[in-house]
């Protein structure tokens, strides 16, 4: 299994791309950063620091990610760590995690008109299975299509689907939420919405969500 740190170098740290806040951020912020640096995923996830917003939070930092089975990319996201010390009303705590998922869908899956509470429930599910808390989830599911012409006319219609959402992860010891297995659960999330096998059982893997499937989008199939 890879670090969730992925291809990070010490320039990258250098410059801070994730946004962690170097030495002037709260403890509790440095250790929910390091243990998301520090999360051990599936092979097939790579994940990376990329640059966090600056408005959302007083701190912030961001990773990106994607499901890359041989040359193709699956499905990538981002998912955004937030904290306000002062605490947020909306939020109900001091951190909130933020995502935005996408994957590009097989026509008989886009078309099932379930698509929007199934995807949610990947979310919700994934974060269950995992045994972590939450409070205060909301998001959006939108299904986009797109249709060639023209030059662009041999190819086939595709579908998207993007699962835009946000959490409050309950805080542990020292006001520290369990970041990296929230890591693992939006990967777990990711690689569901990529088409690829859960892999059941405890640790750090990915576990079954056990919430309702439907068909295979794409990649490899289950042995």
């Amino acid at each position: 299994m890879a670090p969730a740190q992925g291809r990070l170098s010490d320039e990258d740290e250098a410059d801070d791309r994730g946004g962690a806040g170097g030495d002037s951020a709260p403890p509790a912020f440095r250790q929910a950063v390091e243990a998301l640096r520090s999360a051990r995923l599936r092979p097939e996830v790579e994940v990376d620091p990329t640059r966090a917003p600056q408005r959302l939070a007083p701190y912030a930092y961001a990773l990106e990610a994607a499901v890359v089975h041989g040359d193709e990319d699956l499905a990538d996201g981002r998912l955004v760590l937030l904290h306000d010390p002062a605490g947020h009303d909306a939020w109900h705590g001091t951190f909130r995690l933020v995502t935005l998922v996408r994957a590009e869908l097989e026509p008989e899956m886009a078309a099932d008109p379930l698509l929007p509470e199934v995807s949610w429930s990947w979310l919700t599910g994934a974060l269950e299975a995992r045994g972590l808390s939450y409070a205060e989830a909301s998001g959006t599911v939108t299904r986009a299509g797109s249709y060639y012409f023209g030059g662009l006319a041999e190819r086939r219609p595709a579908t998207q689907i993007e699962i835009r959402a946000s959490w409050t992860p309950r805080e542990g010891r020292g006001g520290v939420p369990d970041t990296a297995a929230h890591l693992a659960a939006w990967c777990d999330l990711l690689t569901q919405i990529a088409g690829l096998p859960p892999v059941t059982g405890h640790g750090p893997g990915p576990v079954d969500a056990g919430v309702v499937s439907l068909p295979q989008r794409r990649g490899p199939q289950a042995p």
